[in-house]
């Protein structure tokens, strides 16, 4: 059976000379730009000042980024983060020369963790009387749309890719793995920009593009999958008095975003040379194992007795 598949060989950002802006960077100022225009109706449908809206971003920007950096180190690569710690907190690297790299390497699951911590202390801080699972409740509209923007970045990047497929898939040409490094090799072009355009453009190279394997895109399936978990939690805020169950929206965003992660992860790549663990004779790996507690804890939060909001008078 013969193979659909696209030759996926983007831009993967802007070179400003000094350093390339890379599009999964520009993917984050997108999720936060636009989740600030969909929590300002939120805030006037509950009667809050706008002003509030600042810090909360401020808090979101960095619990997102502080707690998916951590979370990607501490879950998937912890020699790093004992060993090499600045190359956590910084988005450059001195070895093997200085170079700009952004912030690649990011945790969803780290993500939602400082996030929760992030809302905890905006809570105390800015919203006097509402607990911080009001705050929760609707951060997670913009988060879940912020999540689809997140995962086309790492499309653009090509990393996070898929098994290999026998039917409709990517050729992920600037992907790195040995496989990849050593068909580049045959070209005897030693930039791997030119050598990655000629490979994808120059009939001569043709054999050579063959032997790219096709994968799928889990990236785009679980970007697409987050559209979906984004208007059902938008729909159930604005169309339901959900909203007024304290931790429902929170846990509903839960259940629906770490399913999809669960489920997405069994067409991924291993993302580190030891990826999982067996279970009760089930393989599962490192996401599908972090993303179960965040189920269950979904679940009860969905489906413990009702306990509404304090509303302000």
């Amino acid at each position: 059976m013969q193979s659909l598949y696209i030759v996926w060989n983007p831009l993967e950002g802007i070179d400003l000379g000094f350093f390339k802006l890379h599009f999964y960077s520009l993917s984050y100022v997108i999720a936060f730009i636009l989740g600030w225009y969909i929590i300002k109706p939120i805030f006037k449908r509950e009667e809050l000042s706008t002003e509030k809206l600042d810090p909360l971003f401020m808090y979101t920007v960095i619990g997102c980024i502080v707690g998916a950096r951590f979370g990607h180190f501490l879950f998937y690569e912890p020699k790093v983060f004992f060993n090499d710690f600045l190359h956590v907190i910084l988005p450059f690297r001195f070895d093997p020369e200085f170079e700009f790299t952004g912030f690649m390497g990011m945790a969803s699951h780290g993500a939602a963790l400082g996030i929760i911590i992030a809302m905890y202390f905006y809570s105390r801080k800015h919203l006097n009387r509402k607990t911080p699972f009001w705050i929760l409740d609707r951060i997670v509209i913009p988060t879940a749309i912020g999540g689809t923007f997140v995962r086309l970045g790492n499309l653009f990047n090509s990393e996070i890719n898929g098994d290999v497929t026998n039917g409709f898939g990517f050729k992920f040409v600037r992907e790195s793995t040995d496989k990849m490094n050593s068909l580049l090799q045959q070209t005897q072009i030693p930039d791997r920009d030119k050598a990655i355009d000629e490979l994808v453009n120059n009939p001569q190279f043709a054999t050579l593009l063959e032997q790219v394997p096709v994968k799928h895109p889990a990236q785009l399936y679980e970007a697409i999958c987050y559209v979906f978990v984004f208007i059902i939690l938008y729909f159930t805020y604005w169309k339901t008095d959900k909203r007024n169950k304290q931790g429902y929206l929170l846990g509903m965003f839960f259940v629906l975003l770490f399913t999809v992660r669960f489920f997405i992860e069994y067409i991924k790549e291993e993302q580190t040379s030891h990826d999982g663990w067996e279970i009760f004779g089930i393989f599962l790996n490192n996401g599908q194992l972090l993303s179960i507690p965040f189920i269950l804890i979904g679940l009860y939060l969905m489906f413990r007795p009702q306990q509404t909001l304090v509303k302000d008078r």
